[in-house]
C-alpha cells in the first residue's frame, strides 16, 4: 500500500476521534500467513441441496459467522479470512461471492422459516420474497481464492484494498458521512441497503462499483451479527479510491473547523462514557 496514504492516516484518524484503524479489504489467491478464518467445509452449494447431498445439522454444528471472526481480527489487530471452503456460514458464502444461488433451505431460514421443521428469522416476510431480493443483489463473484480482511498498517508495499471499512459509533459516523460527500459531491453518496453485515462491507460496495459508482456503505444494521459490534457501533465502507481522496483533502473540509471541535468533544464524552479513554 501507499507509503503516504499510512503516513496520513494517523491525523486522519486522530480528526475523526477514531481509536482503531479500519480493516482492508481484497481478493488474493494466497491467504495470509496469520488470521483467524473458519475450520474447512464442504461449500453447501444449491446443485448439492438439489441432490440431497447436504448435512445441513453438521453445516450448522460448524458454523463461525463471517463478522465473529472479523471482530478477532480487529481485536488482535491481525487478518480474517475466507474461501469457498473456509466459508463458516452459508450465508456468508453467498454474501462473499464465493456460492449463488443461495439454498433453498437457507432462503427459508433466513425468512418464515418451514413449518414443523425448522424456526426462521424473520428477515423477509417470505422466501418468495426473500429469493427475489437475492436474484436482485446478485453478488459479484469473488475474483481470487480468498476473501481478505486486515488492518491497513499489514498491507506490504504493492498490496492496495479494494474497500476500506470503518468500525465506529455515530459522531465520528457524522464525520465520514459529511466528508463523503465533500470529496465526490455527490449527495446520494452514502447508502445503506438490506443485507447480513458482511454483505455491507463486501458485495455492495463492489456492487455500485461494479456500475460505475462510488458509493459508501453503511451496515451493521443486521440482528445476528450486532453481538460482534460494539455498543452503539455501525460500519462504513469505502472503495478505496474515495478512502484515498479523503487522506488527501480532509485537513480541507468541516473537520478543522470549530463546528468539528464541538462533535469531537462528543465523541470524548462517548468514549469516557464506554470506558475507552485513555
Amino acid at each position: 500500500m501507499d507509503g503516504n496514504a499510512l503516513d496520513r492516516l494517523p491525523d486522519f484518524l486522530k480528526t475523526l476521534g477514531l481509536p482503531e484503524e479500519p480493516m482492508g479489504n481484497y481478493f488474493a489467491d494466497d491467504s495470509p500467513s496469520a488470521g483467524f478464518t473458519p475450520a474447512p467445509g464442504e461449500l453447501p452449494t444449491h446443485e448439492r441441496e438439489m441432490k440431497n447431498e447436504i448435512d445441513w445439522q453438521q453445516v450448522f454444528g460448524s458454523f463461525s459467522c463471517v463478522m465473529g471472526n472479523i471482530w478477532r481480527a480487529r481485536r488482535k489487530k491481525t487478518a480474517a479470512y475466507f474461501s469457498a471452503e473456509q466459508f463458516g456460514c452459508p450465508g456468508g458464502a453467498f454474501w462473499l461471492g464465493f456460492m449463488k444461488p443461495q439454498t433453498e433451505t437457507i432462503i427459508h431460514y433466513v425468512s418464515s422459516g418451514i413449518p414443523d421443521r425448522m424456526k426462521g428469522e424473520f428477515y423477509c416476510e417470505s422466501p418468495d420474497e426473500l429469493r427475489k431480493i437475492f436474484d436482485s443483489v446478485d453478488p459479484p463473484p469473488a475474483t481470487g481464492k480468498y476473501c481478505i480482511f486486515k488492518p491497513l498498517s499489514l498491507f506490504e508495499p504493492g498490496e492496495q484494498p479494494e474497500i476500506v471499512s470503518f468500525f465506529l459509533r455515530p459522531e465520528s459516523l457524522c464525520g465520514l458521512h459529511q466528508l463523503a460527500a465533500f470529496v465526490t459531491n455527490d449527495p446520494e453518496v452514502v447508502i445503506s441497503p438490506w443485507s447480513a453485515a458482511c454483505g455491507s462491507l463486501v458485495i455492495w460496495p463492489r456492487k455500485y462499483m461494479a456500475r460505475g459508482q462510488m458509493k459508501a456503505v453503511i451496515g451493521g444494521w443486521d440482528p445476528s451479527a450486532r453481538k460482534f459490534f460494539k455498543t452503539d457501533e455501525l460500519s462504513f465502507s469505502v472503495p478505496f479510491e474515495m478512502f484515498r481522496r479523503m487522506l488527501q483533502r480532509f485537513e480541507g473540509s468541516f473537520l478543522t473547523t470549530e463546528t468539528w471541535q464541538t462533535v469531537l468533544k462528543k465523541i470524548e464524552r462517548s468514549k469516557r462514557t464506554w470506558g475507552e479513554a485513555p
